[in-house]
Parts: C-alpha cells; structure tokens; sequence
C-alpha cells in the first residue's frame, strides 16, 4: 500500500474535467446507482475497502490540505520558518 504524496497525473486530471454532463446524466438513468454514495461496499467491497485506505493514507498536492499538513511538518523540523517566509513574500 502507498503512503505519502500522490504522484499527480495530467491525463486523468483532463480525463477527469473533460467527462460530460450528459454522460454522466445518462449513465443516472441506465443505472439508478451510478454515482451513489456506498455502493461500492456492496458492488466489490474488498476494492471499496483497498480505495478507503488509499486515500485515508495518501495526498495530493491539488488539495489544500495537502499543503497544511506540509508545512505542519516542515515546521516540526524547522524548517517551516524559512518556508512560511518565502510564502509571506507572495
């Protein structure tokens, strides 16, 4: 299992911004549970569980949070100081 960093991928992020409206719309009405919280616990709950302690354990630096708990530990190692600064600069 990975911990730590996500290594961040450009085509699955277009991938992602790119899948439309529509399709999703008409996957809702095949398929009442696409999309539903939970499911995924019923459909193949050994992945849902794999996938649950993947993002529990990992992070990625599109997120916000990604970059508090950073410089969380840069500051724990002192060197958050020097990073808080060059980022006041900004």
């Amino acid at each position: 299992m990975k911990f730590g960093l996500r290594k961040p991928s450009l085509k699955k992020s277009i991938r992602a911004r790119t899948t439309g409206r529509i399709k999703r719309k008409m996957k809702r009405t095949v398929n009442p549970l696409y999309g539903k919280k939970g499911v995924g616990y019923i459909k193949n709950p050994k992945r849902a569980l794999k996938n649950k302690i993947y993002h529990k354990t990992t992070f990625s630096l599109n997120n916000t949070d990604a970059w508090i708990h950073i410089l969380l530990f840069f500051t724990t190692c002192g060197i958050g100081n020097i990073l808080y600064l060059m980022c006041k600069k900004k």
